[in-house]
């Protein structure tokens, strides 16, 4: 543990009484004395804070940041307006997924964050690639994520002008003096905002925040649970360089402009052959959500059979849905048993536990859009 790194809200996490754990090269709250499923109950019903801080944040600065970051994603990000977020994905010449970030049109420049456990590689990826004039920052920032359907209500008081953004909007506001970076965004499925300070601001922020009676400090775990029952994918799980985005249904995340038949299409890594998936529609398996009976979870790395005993796929995620009240959980099958409504067969220590293929989110999205 003493090799790990530390957000700035370290010492915090050991007030509050968290417990610790390593995650992606950091010490990281996994719960608080709360419990992961009260902290869970507590983000979808009141708010929760999350100290995502372990977090990449960068800058990209240069003649054409957006037409220069085209060249690494299929992601539309000529065509974001400033003060806009978009969700996008870094492939490799194999059409794999290399990992998944947020890029903001901040004007002049792009402000990205990505995932810890990528960071170094991501920005080693950006310098590599970038054109020539280009510049990428790497900040020391804060980041914190305030999650739940009463996040709007405790941004109201503290930065009434935020809680005029819809969801994936983006802007630069204060908040007791803090200067801050607040997106309407978050990875739980609620409404929330997620907020970007200064790293000697940030335990203070966090306290601020925390003394709102609706407030409460959520660990990794149940923004784990949060996650999966809204249907997102944490990668190195459920995508990675073995993923392409048509078999993890992301085909969303590839811009219009950048499918073929425009001007700007293609032009990213593994343009050809996820662009080939797309319209061929000939790859051989799909993400699909999953959804298990009784109270037995299905965790990740668990096969998956159809009725005759045939391995089907893998469980790439899972575990007990508390707000859904039974396991859910997401993986890959084969096209052939992809369809809503099918069973597959989960072998949970030599037992086979029916599972019901299903819609994503698991829980309906409280996002803001106005």
């Amino acid at each position: 543990m003493s090799e790990l790194k530390h957000t700035p809200l370290h010492g915090l996490h050991r007030e509050l009484g968290a417990k610790l754990v390593p995650f992606a090269g950091y010490e990281m709250p996994v719960q608080y004395p709360l419990g992961v499923k009260k902290e869970h109950e507590h983000t979808r019903s009141a708010c929760g804070l999350f100290d995502v801080s372990h977090m990449g944040q960068l800058l990209l600065r240069g003649p054409s940041p957006a037409e220069a970051l085209e060249t690494l994603v299929p992601a539309d990000i000529v065509g974001l307006e400033p003060g806009w977020q978009r969700y996008a994905l870094f492939t490799s010449e194999a059409g794999g997924i290399l990992d998944d970030l947020m890029v903001v049109n901040a004007g002049d420049h792009l402000y990205l964050v990505v995932n810890a456990a990528c960071k170094e590689q991501d920005i080693a990826h950006l310098r590599r690639g970038l054109s020539a004039g280009h510049e990428l920052e790497v900040l020391d920032r804060g980041l914190l994520a305030l999650q739940g359907p009463k996040a709007a209500e405790v941004m109201a008081r503290l930065c009434p002008a935020a809680c005029e953004m819809v969801f994936m909007q983006h802007g630069r506001f204060e908040i007791d003096g803090f200067s801050v970076w607040i997106s309407r965004s978050g990875y739980t499925g609620e409404d929330g905002f997620e907020i970007s300070v200064a790293a000697e601001q940030s335990q203070a922020l966090a306290q601020r925040l925390l003394a709102e009676s609706e407030v409460e400090a959520i660990g990794l775990g149940a923004r784990d649970s949060l996650r999966l029952e809204a249907g997102l994918c944490l990668y190195g799980h459920d995508i990675d360089t073995e993923t392409t985005p048509v078999e993890a249904g992301l085909v969303w995340a590839i811009g219009q402009p950048r499918r073929r038949g425009g001007e700007r299409a293609g032009g990213f890594p593994g343009a050809d052959v996820i662009l080939h998936q797309m319209h061929a529609k000939d790859h051989q398996r799909k993400r699909v959500g999953l959804l298990g009976e009784g109270r037995a979870p299905v965790r990740e790395g668990v096969e998956l059979f159809d009725a005759e005993g045939g391995r089907i796929g893998i469980v790439t995620s899972g575990g007990f849905g508390p707000s859904v009240g039974r396991p859910v959980a997401m993986g890959y099958v084969a096209l052939s048993h992809a369809e809503i409504g099918t069973q597959v067969f989960a072998d949970v220590r030599g037992k086979r536990l029916p599972m019901t293929v299903s819609r994503m989110p698991f829980v309906a999205p409280g996002y803001y859009r106005g």
